[in-house]
């Protein structure tokens, strides 16, 4: 996925410029700490105060100038006109977030309102075309029948959740002003990989077959999680 957002980054936006980025459901900080120490301006949104409590200890382990880089606001990603004016942004990140969202439309809104005229909404989801996959391939025939006519289902925390099928994103983006400018499939082979195990000898060659199946087709249709990509009109 960074790699994918890398490229939507490089071609829309000139060598060098230092984008103001909104990361909403931070977490514990990753990719906004990167884009940090990439130059960037970040500002990170998260309301799990031990998620902000790890990306607080990891800002703090750095250089002077990214930290300067990089804020953190403690408060709920249906809030953003709350705490920033609309056009604020010209990159905007919504990862892992709306599959524990009932309604998302109204959060994705927000997000389309905080760009700046050009800028990037960043979304990764679960597919909501591609539920019965990871219960075919494990043997539950059951769980795999009944995914095929749900958007619901039972995450790895055990969570009941919800996933998102890419024709309505496709819709809604088109509907707030943030049409989706290009799509990608994330966790195509890896998905059933076992929580914590350790990385394989050849992790780069993984990596190069999970990047090129996250763009192609039929590969991508089946994956994990979508990561779309809108433009503010």
């Amino acid at each position: 996925m960074t790699r994918q957002l890398d490229e939507q980054i490089v071609g829309r936006f000139p060598v060098g410029k230092r984008l103001r980025v909104l990361d909403v459901g931070m977490g514990q900080g990753t990719q906004a700490l990167r884009l940090a120490r990439a130059g960037h301006q970040v500002t990170g949104l998260e309301q799990d105060a031990k998620m902000i409590a790890v990306a607080r200890e990891s800002l703090a382990g750095e250089p002077e100038g990214i930290r300067e880089r990089m804020r953190i606001i403690e408060g709920d990603g249906r809030d953003t006109g709350v705490h920033f004016l609309p056009g604020s942004f010209d990159v905007v990140l919504c990862h892992g977030v709306l599959m524990y969202v009932e309604e998302p439309d109204p959060l994705l809104a927000g997000l389309a309102r905080m760009l700046a005229p050009g800028g990037l909404l960043s979304l990764l989801v679960r597919n909501g075309d591609a539920l019965a996959v990871r219960p075919g391939l494990s043997g539950d025939w059951a769980g795999a029948l009944a995914a095929f006519d749900t958007t619901a289902y039972r995450n790895r925390l055990g969570l009941d959740v919800r996933a998102d099928r890419l024709k309505d994103l496709t819709a809604t983006l088109a509907g707030i002003g943030a049409p989706l400018h290009a799509w990608y499939g994330v966790r195509v082979f890896t998905d059933t990989a076992a929580d914590g195990a350790e990385s394989p000898d050849d992790v780069e060659t993984l990596l190069a077959v999970e990047e090129k199946a996250g763009r192609t087709d039929p590969y991508r249709g089946v994956a994990a999680l979508l990561h779309l990509c809108g433009v503010r009109g």
